[in-house]
């Protein structure tokens, strides 16, 4: 006799259905599992026989095989464990062997029979909907489940016992309530930063139209205090983005009792940071920090001390907003659309540039120190803006600063006006800076003394087609922030200016 239940692999955020088969058949005693299974899946076997035997029932005295099928797709996780040991009670006859057929089986046991949390609960719920099943998960994880769809049966046991009653009807399950993370909504305000009025500008901008922006400027001047402060005036995530947030944070084991925030992400990796640390891989090519920035803020603080191959690998999601993880056994897409926000120091020792200071190496301290960001990174940034050192006087003076909530106003306004002029395109998110070229050409058509302008512009600083075409989406969230329909000459030259504002970074612009 063979008794049946179905799980999923997960392949990258997607669950892949696996079909779990266990056979009880004279022979050997001994339980043996197959379907190219990794250690954690073969040590499932020690596990579901201590739990089984918790729960007040023993193995049958012949041989158990348990084939996981496909047999050609690699099984990791220790979330086999129990659709295995369901598999087994209903070839013992402690639940109906037809009651495991509507369902998908996920979670992982300990050796006293409880069913304990697992990463992943969130895509394989969808999965499950999405193959018209319900699904059996740990109870710590109902609540994330419960958030794949209102209607589908979600069946959370605390327990092999609590689970076979459930079966047996002498103790029914309810089912579990979607959650929402109890997250403080204080932030950091925009109102505590003094002075640097350029750069607020500057990172509204960025907000409102979702452009990847750089800051440059000596330690102290107060860039890691204004990307911090971005968060509190980016909007919400849509249901669409939250639910794909969810999606990787589900996978990462970032969804604090299954309960999920609109928050956006925001993540900002030491700079000491791998390649695989940053856009995932390593042995089972698990999400890195521009996966876990989907739909958020990646903050790259100190860039040139980042490893130049570490920044380059960063370019492709720039572009596509997403990564693919190929190597020689398997190839895995994670989502990566992320705003990049980076800042850092003019030179090594920081203060190229300031009045009075000299450089101890001079300008090799400067071009040395710059050249480890290559130019096709540069490339995909859309403002650069100088930081400069705040002076005394702004620090003493009274703060009469615009706070985060009157600036994020603005930004909603502004990504309204682009979610319904980008509706009916096919974009991740609906945004000036996601839009291909030829979009933006269409939406951000310039008058003649514009183009004169953009023009001469483009001839001295020699700009490429990808930078034409970043400036155009600068320009168009601008007048999106003004309120305004045609992109105006005042709105391409502050665009513009954002491109080439830096002189400190005169160099590698």
């Amino acid at each position: 006799m063979v008794s049946r239940v179905q799980t999923v692999s997960f392949q990258g955020i997607e669950a892949v259905p696996v079909d779990v088969q266990v056979m009880v058949a004279p022979g050997k005693i001994g339980m043996s599992i197959v379907g190219l299974p990794d250690k954690a899946v073969a040590e499932s076997r020690e596990r579901v026989q201590a739990a089984l035997h918790a729960s007040g029932l023993s193995m049958p005295p012949k041989r158990v095989t348990v084939n996981l099928a496909p047999a050609d797709l690699p099984k990791e996780g220790s979330h086999y464990d129990l659709p295995i040991a369901l598999c087994l009670m209903a070839a013992l006859g402690a639940i109906p062997g037809d009651a495991l057929h509507d369902f998908v089986a996920l979670g992982e046991l300990s050796l006293d029979g409880t069913i304990t949390q697992i990463n992943g609960t969130l895509p394989a719920a969808i999965g499950a909907n999405g193959l018209g099943k319900g699904i059996i998960c740990p109870q710590a994880s109902g609540a994330e489940a419960a958030w794949a769809d209102p209607d589908m049966d979600i069946l959370a046991p605390c327990s092999l016992i609590a689970l076979a009653n459930h079966f047996r009807g002498t103790q029914i399950l309810s089912r579990p309530k979607a959650g929402i993370s109890g997250v403080s909504d204080t932030l950091p305000d925009l109102n505590e930063i003094k002075g640097q009025e350029t750069a607020k500008r500057a990172l509204e901008v960025a907000a409102a139209g979702g452009h990847n922006m750089l800051m440059v400027g000596p330690p102290g001047s107060g860039k890691s205090m204004l990307a911090t402060r971005l968060a509190g005036i980016l909007p919400a995530l849509s249901p669409k983005e939250l639910l794909e947030v969810s999606m990787v944070a589900s996978i990462s084991g970032r969804l604090p009792d299954g309960m999920l925030s609109d928050r956006r992400p925001f993540r900002a990796p030491h700079h000491s940071a791998s390649m695989a640390a940053l856009v995932g891989g390593g042995v089972k090519a698990k999400p890195g920090e521009a996966t876990m920035a989907h739909n958020g803020v990646l903050f790259l603080d100190e860039l040139p001390e980042f490893q130049p191959q570490v920044l380059d690998s960063l370019r492709q999601p720039l572009e596509s907003g997403e990564i693919v993880v190929a190597r020689a056994n398997y190839r895995v897409k994670y989502p990566s659309r992320f705003q990049l926000i980076a800042a850092m120091n003019p030179c090594r020792c920081g203060m190229a540039g300031e009045p009075g200071h000299q450089c101890k190496r001079g300008q090799r301290c400067v071009s040395d120190y710059q050249e480890r960001i290559s130019g096709p990174f540069l490339d995909r940034i859309d403002i650069r803006v100088e930081v400069p050192a705040v002076s005394a006087a702004d620090i003493i003076a009274p703060c009469q600063c615009e706070a985060s909530g009157d600036v994020a106003k603005r930004v909603m306004k502004a990504r309204n006006i682009q979610q319904k002029r980008y509706g009916n395109v096919d974009i991740g998110q609906k945004t000036n800076a996601a839009v291909s070229g030829a979009i933006i050409e269409e939406t951000a058509k310039i008058g003649s003394d514009a183009k004169q302008l953009m023009v001469e512009a483009a001839n001295v600083m020699k700009f490429s087609a990808r930078a034409y075409h970043r400036i155009l989406k600068v320009a168009r969230t601008i007048a999106d922030l003004d309120g305004v329909e045609k992109v105006a000459k005042i709105h391409l030259a502050e665009a513009i200016a954002y491109r080439v504002s830096s002189k400190r970074f005169a160099d590698a612009a």
